[in-house]
């Protein structure tokens, strides 16, 4: 290490004494038990019940309360949960039910209960950290209460008026909703999102906005994130599949009104050249929860975004050859007159199929029209201020795979051969597979926002090949069938081949060819999302003897009917892992009007011998290389 770097350390640490105190509180740190991570994936817009998990962290709140409480039979365990979930909530209900005095001992009661749960919950954090948790504005009050949480005959008054005075002038409320908020950012420490924030539900917004608050978070990219990551670099086939996506299932309002995107030229364009067709039909639960007009709106822009979709996928495979996805140039091998498509030798007949903007001299290619509109799109989508506030929050936190605390966080896989062997793709003439294909397209997701004014630069179309490639570790199938699913009526035409990884991870050699080549040892996992796991029908999400997890179990509604269930999380604390099965939930209203949550069940999934400390986790192995340039600092410190 230079002299440079220990200089401006040494500014850091004014005094040889800072540094000796410095290393005596990280050597303490590493001593501590690990905190909990919480491991959820698939979330696909469905805010509520994310945001419920996230609440109650998978049922370690209640789990949290009901030690801290267990030699008490006074204490409504179920209740208190409730306060801690949904503060604002459960204080609305109690303040409508209850009298001004009636309220006042309610407001103490609580107080009371939440900071034994926050000093409960804070018992494997130094002080500083538990401070850092406490909101800024009750900081010192917080801290003075934990501290004489159980205090002593001569500070009783000093402890009860402290509680007392802040009855009296109005701040019970915000308190109690502070403590709440710092025993569930105490109780999770650290939160893994292993993929797919978008697609069918209603909010993903509001899903980043939630993010955006948790203290200590990474992400890895799921198929249907890097598609609007793509669709803000510019990406144009990405942004007609974006608003493609949105209308069959109904979340125009996402594009619109969340994010400010203005697609009315794309509806005035869609109402010049098509008429509903029943294939096109949004997927609602209710027809009548949309207008006549709303319907023809989804309607036709699935239509037109369809096939502007295709041409500008049959533009970006004729200029990527080594994609090698020629075959899915689907209007090149239309025969207009016929009304019929040739894939494969085979000629199938064409249903639904409209295209008044096709040239079929050259059909890939745009209108004037159609450019001048799919230019007017890109500059929306990339003046989105918030899309690109949520997007850097997703690049400046996520990437495309993450080893963590000996896990390897994944949400797709990795691209395999029948035979065991990483599957390749090759670019100019140098094959990428394994981790190394991983690290490349990591590289060029970067690299496409260095130039987002250019919608078909290589990288910005690698982002598209993560989407629907065949060595997509995003994607892992051999091809997306959308066009067949619209246009043909056979149903073998629609079959999507998975990737031989998503067998082959069954078998628990495989399990550990791939934790080898991410340098892990046979003790690691590897956690996985992407796809439902089918509960209902007895398939298991534990993998590979134990060596991977799989916690896509559903959170969007639409697979609760595959899934039997909504969602799979894991806890992993320092005794071991725990996978969490959730139940649909009904409603906050539901909540905390009847004190329901949703129904959890636990599963032991790995148990360490020995408590893990935080000297054996990925912060451990930062601590400690922190510790060796501050010993080095503290030698030499005079020299510096």
């Amino acid at each position: 290490m230079n002299n440079k770097y220990y200089a401006l350390l040494k500014e850091k640490f004014p005094t040889k004494e800072s540094v000796l105190t410095e290393i005596i509180n990280l050597e303490a740190i590493m001593q501590l038990p690990k905190g909990t991570e919480h491991f959820v994936s698939d979330l696909h817009g469905e805010y509520v019940a994310f945001n419920h998990v996230m609440r109650n962290g998978s049922g370690s709140i209640k789990e949290k309360v009901t030690n801290c409480f267990k030699d008490r039979d006074n204490v409504d365990i179920d209740d208190l949960s409730v306060l801690i979930y949904y503060p604002t909530g459960k204080i609305t209900l109690e303040e409508n039910r209850l009298n001004s005095e009636e309220i006042k001992k309610w407001y103490r009661k609580q107080i009371h209960l939440l900071i034994e749960v926050t000093l409960f919950s804070s018992t494997k954090y130094t002080r500083s950290k538990v401070r850092k948790t406490l909101d800024s504005q009750y900081r010192y009050i917080i801290d003075e209460l934990l501290s004489e949480s159980n205090p002593s005959l001569n500070k009783e008054d000093y402890f009860d008026t402290i509680i007392d005075k802040i009855i009296e002038l109005g701040q019970a409320k915000p308190l109690i909703r502070s403590l709440c908020i710092a025993i569930q950012h105490l109780v999770v420490d650290h939160l893994h999102v292993v993929g797919d924030i978008f697609d069918r539900g209603p909010a993903p917004d509001k899903i980043i906005d939630r993010l955006m608050a948790v203290p200590s978070i990474d992400i890895q990219w799921g198929n249907h994130d890097i598609i609007w990551m793509a669709a803000m670099a510019g990406s144009l086939v990405s942004i007609m599949n974006v608003i493609r996506i949105s209308a069959r299932y109904n979340n125009l309002d996402v594009i619109e009104e969340s994010y400010g995107i203005n697609i009315r030229p794309l509806i005035e364009y869609a109402d010049k050249y098509y008429e509903p067709i029943d294939k096109f039909k949004p997927r609602l639960s209710d027809i009548n929860e949309v207008s006549e007009l709303e319907y023809r709106i989804l309607n036709i822009i699935q239509q037109a975004t369809s096939i502007l979709q295709l041409k500008l996928e049959g533009q970006l495979y004729t200029r990527r050859p080594d994609f090698m996805m020629e075959n899915r140039d689907m209007l090149s091998v239309i025969n207009p007159e016929k009304e019929t498509i040739t894939i494969d030798g085979k000629e199938y007949a064409l249903n639904n199929f409209h295209a008044p903007t096709v040239n079929w001299d050259n059909p890939n290619e745009l209108t004037e029209e159609e450019e001048i509109l799919l230019e007017k799109l890109k500059d929306s989508f990339i003046g989105s201020e918030k899309l690109r506030r949520h997007i850097n929050f997703l690049l400046d936190n996520g990437g495309m795979y993450l080893v963590y605390n000996n896990n390897l966080l994944i949400h797709g896989g990795i691209p395999m051969h029948e035979n065991g062997d990483f599957k390749s793709l090759r670019i100019d003439n140098k094959s990428y597979a394994g981790k190394e294909l991983l690290d490349f397209f990591e590289l060029h997701v970067y690299k496409a926002f260095m130039n987002r004014e250019v919608s078909d630069d290589f990288s910005t179309d690698i982002m598209w090949y993560l989407w629907c490639g065949d060595s997509s570790s995003l994607f892992g199938k051999g091809a997306m069938k959308t066009f067949e699913r619209y246009y043909i009526e056979d149903k073998e035409t629609h079959k999507e081949p998975k990737n031989p990884y998503y067998q082959l991870r069954n078998n628990e050699i495989n399990c550990l060819d791939i934790l080898h080549e991410f340098g892990l040892d046979k003790t690691a996992h590897i956690i996985n999302g992407h796809t439902p796991v089918k509960a209902k029908d007895g398939e298991s999400p534990i993998k590979g003897n134990g060596r991977l997890i799989v916690i896509d179990g559903g959170f969007s509604k639409p697979y609760h009917s595959q899934t039997g269930i909504a969602g799979y999380t894991l806890l992993s604390n320092s005794w071991g892992m725990q996978l969490v099965a959730h139940q649909p939930f009904d409603s906050i209203d539901d909540a905390v009007m009847n004190k329901k949550d949703i129904v959890s069940v636990k599963r032991l999934v790995d148990r360490v011998e020995n408590r893990t400390r935080v000297k054996e986790t990925t912060v451990g192995e930062k601590l400690q290389k922190e510790i060796a340039d501050l010993e080095e600092l503290f030698k030499n410190y005079e020299r510096y």
